[in-house]
């Protein structure tokens, strides 16, 4: 029997980073695989020139050209393209799926799932660091030798027993309350793409932007990169937040207005995680670097070996599902398209 072929555009430079070799020859054992041997990222007019006879391509943070009219031209055979990354935004088009995948029925797999693990994970984690004040703690014991200084605090509502505010349901956020669905706390979702019976599906209380950060301890930010997500968190709701409340943000920078989360966090009233910034990184004078009760990282939530290999492990799965005909995990779902992040 013949095997379906498939297009691994991306360079072996950017194979170890998401193919756990036994995962990587499970693709190749499974398939008839044509290696991008250029070393070198495609563009779309190689893409173009070499993909007739392909019934596959994977694409990743290696090789990402935009899928133009060109490619889709020459797919003379395509069924699926597989995204071994998360975003497919800047490699397809609304148009391109408008015109040449729904019409012939091509599926589009995005592995952002499973960088979503990582996400979570971290997202947890500055939860607990913020609102403990680890660094803070740390930091002063490595400059003073202070055992414990008074003016950290070191008794506080942390993350058990509290009310969490969860903004968004994305696939990060939706990993976020299924870690702590376990935890002895409760769980409050703003989403408004989110129905009442889904957010009673997730075990969450589904309520307002500002009713969220009025009733929240701690809130964390999962939100896609829209037009619409543009300063949705504004002085209104950083006002609303209580005394020694916590809010991370592993999202987007964008999602927060910084001149005003810059007044909230100069009080000091408040403790602030963020991954992410507007812009990144922050100015070298910037005076959220100054700040003790602001942790800034540099964008790495989404790093980690496990959600990287479940990149590849996903994507095998999705081409052994697509030429199958059994639903793959992880297909894009071309209706969502305009509130994808």
């Amino acid at each position: 029997m013949t095997k379906p072929t498939v297009w691994y555009t991306q360079p072996e430079s950017a194979t170890s980073r998401v193919f756990e070799p036994e995962q990587f020859q499970r693709m190749k054992d499974a398939f008839d695989v044509t290696l991008n041997d250029t070393g070198k990222p495609l563009t779309s007019e190689q893409l173009a020139a070499g993909i007739a006879g392909f019934d596959a391509i994977v694409t990743g943070w290696g090789s990402h050209p935009p899928i133009t009219d060109e490619v889709m031209h020459s797919a003379d055979r395509l069924k699926i393209i597989a995204h071994a990354a998360g975003s497919i935004k800047h490699m397809v088009s609304k148009e391109i799926i408008e015109q040449h995948l729904v019409p012939r029925d091509i599926i589009l797999f995005s592995a952002n799932h499973a960088i979503a693990y990582n996400v979570a994970e971290s997202a947890v984690g500055m939860l607990l660091m913020g609102c403990h004040c680890w660094p803070q703690f740390a930091n002063n014991f490595r400059e003073t030798g202070i055992w414990k200084p008074p003016a950290i605090r070191d008794n506080a509502r942390f993350l058990k027993g509290s009310t969490l505010g969860v903004i968004s349901a994305s696939k990060v956020g939706r990993e976020v309350i299924k870690l702590l669905s376990v935890w002895p706390l409760t769980i409050l979702l703003y989403d408004p793409y989110v129905t009442p019976q889904q957010a009673a599906d997730l075990g969450v209380e589904q309520v307002e932007l500002n009713e969220l950060f009025e009733r929240a301890d701690h809130v964390t930010i999962h939100a896609p990169k829209l037009p619409s997500t543009d300063n949705l968190i504004t002085a209104e709701q950083l006002a609303l937040l209580r005394d020694g409340a916590t809010l991370v943000n592993t999202a987007r920078g964008n999602c927060i207005d910084h001149n005003a989360l810059l007044a909230e966090a100069a009080s000091g009233r408040i403790y602030l995680v963020l991954d992410v910034t507007e812009p990144e990184p922050l100015p070298m004078d910037s005076p959220f670097r100054t700040l003790p009760n602001v942790y800034i990282t540099p964008h790495v939530s989404g790093a980690g070996y496990y959600g990287y290999y479940k990149v590849g492990e996903t994507t095998v799965d999705a081409l052994e599902a697509a030429f199958a005909g059994k639903p793959v995990v992880g297909a894009v779902d071309y209706s969502r398209y305009d509130i994808l992040a």
